[in-house]
């Protein structure tokens, strides 16, 4: 029996090891995609980091020591140019400085001050290197670190696994910090729907509601509408039930503005195309994140109708 452990031990580690590999791979990408992006957008310049001396490129896994730190030297290569690129060999290693009356041996992680002092040895007559850069291996993908070593100010730091699972996680966690400070603040925030339907009934609004309520389920705001009624003006409410893919079900009264003209003109109650209230139930379901919706109304005017709601877009939706 323990043979048999041992020899379905022995057939599966291979295959844990090359999974292993793909995802620091995986991830070795995502840094090369990543850092590029913020060099041509600006985020990073290039003058301000190069030339940079490579501190570590740490394998984590016994299998991946061979290979590691050649794929990690490639990306960097891909990204900063081998002209603008210094290796440390001697800076993952034990250190031993001798000075007149002083012996000094450094088996510890580097400083800033250390590693300018093996950079000042080692570059002859090139200029001075302006970062240093770590970029390990880790369990889930790798981790980057960029240093200026002039101020030692943290030019860029960041995990990286093949999904960015981390980052997108870490977004939506700021998200929710910054949502619940808002509220702390007692800060609006203002919801704009365009709800068209024009089948079989037809429905024309505009909408901005105020998010409110311990959970922010809850809208409420002015209604304008441009058919069914003609012309209308009036409030809305809706409620959203996220459980149920943040369906919003609710409804508006709408004040027939030339019924209400008419009607005062006449000091009498006179109908002149639609009735002085309107009374509209409404069902809004997002599609997935986006901005769009499937709208369903049905007015006391007896329309009913589905159509396509536009929520919280600029004028021209379709420009970037």
């Amino acid at each position: 029996m323990l043979l048999k452990h041992l020899a379905l031990l022995a057939v599966l580690l291979p295959a844990v090891a090359l999974a292993q590999r793909d995802t620091s791979r995986e991830a070795l990408a995502r840094v090369e995609e990543t850092l590029t992006l913020r060099l041509e957008q600006g985020g990073i310049a290039l003058k301000d980091v190069t030339p940079a001396i490579v501190v570590s490129v740490s394998p984590a896994f016994e299998e991946s020591k061979a290979w590691y730190p050649t794929a990690a030297l490639q990306s960097l290569v891909r990204v900063f140019g081998s002209a603008s690129l210094r290796s440390c060999e001697a800076c993952m290693a034990s250190r031993l400085f001798v000075e007149e009356g002083r012996l000094e041996q450094f088996t510890t992680s580097l400083g800033t001050e250390e590693i300018i002092r093996l950079d000042e040895n080692a570059r002859g007559r090139a200029p001075s290197a302006r970062v240093a850069i770590w970029l390990d291996e880790t369990l889930e993908g790798v981790s980057l670190r960029i240093i200026d070593l002039h101020n030692s100010r943290i030019v860029f730091v960041q995990n990286f696994d093949p999904g960015l699972t981390e980052l997108a996680r870490t977004r939506r966690n700021f998200t929710l910090t910054e949502e619940l400070e808002r509220r702390a603040r007692g800060d609006s925030l203002t919801h704009t729907f365009l709800d068209v339907t024009m089948y079989p009934g037809q429905h024309i609004s505009l909408d901005w509601a105020e998010q409110w309520g311990d959970t922010n389920a809850n809208l409420a705001g002015l209604s304008l509408s441009a058919y069914d009624p003609l012309i209308g003006v009036g409030g809305a409410y809706y409620r959203v039930i996220p459980s149920a893919l943040n369906i919003m079900v609710g409804a508006k009264v709408l004040l027939s503005v030339p019924t209400a003209v008419a009607s005062g003109i006449s000091g009498g109650s006179v109908e002149v195309i639609d009735p002085l209230l309107t009374g509209v139930f409404v069902v809004r379901m997002p599609i997935a994140s986006s901005n769009y919706g499937v709208t369903f109304t049905a007015s006391t005017n007896g329309r009913i109708g589905f159509g396509i709601s536009l929520m919280n877009i600029t004028a021209l939706p379709f420009l970037p």
